[in-house]
């Protein structure tokens, strides 16, 4: 067997449903040790702060990592000397900024690519995601393919994440933290002349914030004690990876997803250890066994070996086979943003019913495809066709109706309604 082919019963109809890991973390001071869970703002009911669910049992469980910030945590990964040879390394310049597509929230959807150069190439990506080819998403952001993404402003394309991973907390215990910060020790501003008093208690707390007077901070967040211990549970969907496919060209199809599933094992793999925030510093628990497992559909559940670095060597022989994409560096487009946050589509074609019409001199109306709203404007060079017949702006832009806009630069250059 192969480097390459050491891991294809994975990608059978026959194979697991996905690989779990679940292991079991501590803070640094122990495994009784106080850690900081992040907070949340207020909303739906959710009076903000620790995201902690009590069930009826009075047992609780405490969020201290969600699936989203730990695929933006893992991502990164790929950026590193010894993983960069994975993946094409996209790089955008914002103005005195360099942001790598592998740091971007929203990945191959995030608004910073978007307004790029590569905004028409991930349009075409992810139009052809829809007609069953993610080849060409693989070529420029493959780790979309591995983390999930969501071109929600644009095509609407969705993909699930192959790999999700979660850290949570049972049995907690909040702990609260109380603070003095006592400038007039040192300088008391107001005594000393320095400052006239403050005529209000706005200005006095004004005076506070800005630290010319004592700030007292008392019983707020200080942190959870887990009485049931921090566990990491990790899944690399390989039934989803599964869905993956390169149109009807199998050979294609099978080399993208020998590639997708060596960047997920890679990541699957990495150790979850580290600082998540501060007052966060977690490592492995060492008195208890971690499971790595193979889950079947049938619900068997097999022990799994693969090491970080049997993951890393099989990942760099697939994406050899597959051909990584081109690394690039594109600058950040102020103009595309501009029109990107007035919903006007950059070019391409959208298709969509109409929403709003703004007739007279100006000629504007705006559809809403798959996704985001379209603003679209057109000129004394557009094209009309109703029932491939040429037409007016007045017979085909109509409230409601469903048309075709092919664009160019941002400007309507044929509207087609049936």
């Amino acid at each position: 067997m192969s480097d390459l082919t050491q891991f294809d019963h994975y990608l059978g109809d026959d194979g697991p449903a996905a690989l779990v890991v679940r292991e079991y973390l501590m803070p640094v001071e122990g495994t009784d040790g106080v850690l900081f869970p992040p907070t949340f703002a207020p909303g739906d009911n959710f009076p903000g702060g620790y995201n902690i669910d009590v069930a009826p049992n009075g047992k609780n469980v405490c969020l201290v990592d969600s699936v989203g910030s730990q695929a933006n945590r893992i991502e990164p990964l790929f950026a590193e000397e010894k993983y960069k040879h994975l993946v094409p390394q996209i790089v955008v310049k914002a103005g005195e900024k360099e942001v790598n597509l592998l740091d971007a929230g929203h990945r191959a959807g995030d608004a910073i690519v978007r307004c790029s150069s590569l905004q028409k190439t991930l349009q075409d990506a992810f139009k052809s995601v829809l007609k069953g080819d993610a080849g060409l998403l693989a070529q420029i952001a493959p780790t979309s393919l591995v983390f999930g993404v969501w071109d929600s402003r644009d095509t609407g394309v969705k993909l699930p994440r192959v790999v999700a991973s979660t850290i949570r907390a049972y049995d907690v215990r909040s702990v609260t933290r109380s603070a003095n910060y006592l400038v007039q020790m040192q300088v008391d501003y107001v005594k000393d002349g320095l400052l006239p008093e403050p005529e209000s208690k706005a200005e006095k707390d004004e005076y506070s914030v800005r630290g010319f007077q004592n700030a007292l901070a008392t019983k707020t967040h200080g942190g959870i004690i887990a009485d049931g211990g921090i566990r990491r549970d990790a899944t690399l969907g390989l039934a989803a990876l599964r869905l993956l496919s390169a149109g009807k060209d199998t050979p294609k199809t099978l080399a993208l997803r020998r590639y997708i599933l060596g960047l997920a094992l890679t990541a699957f793999t990495r150790n979850p250890s580290g600082c998540l925030r501060q007052g966060c510093l977690l490592v492995i628990d060492p008195s208890k066994p971690r499971e790595f497992v193979e889950v079947y559909p049938s619900g068997e559940r097999k022990p799994a070996t693969i090491t970080h670095e049997d993951a890393l060597k099989y990942a760099t022989v697939a994406a050899e086979a597959f051909g990584v994409g081109e690394s690039k560096t594109v600058e950040f487009d102020k103009a595309r943003a501009l029109r990107d946050v007035k919903g006007e589509s950059e070019g391409g074609s959208v298709k969509g019913a109409i929403i709003k019409v703004e007739a007279g001199t100006k000629k504007k109306f705006t559809v809403k495809p798959a996704g985001k709203k379209v603003n679209v404007t057109t000129s004394t060079q557009t094209a009309y066709f109703k029932d491939e017949q040429e037409s007016t702006f007045e017979a085909v832009v109509v409230m409601g109706k469903v048309v075709e806009v092919d664009l160019a630069s941002g400007i309507a250059t044929k509207v087609t309604a049936k």
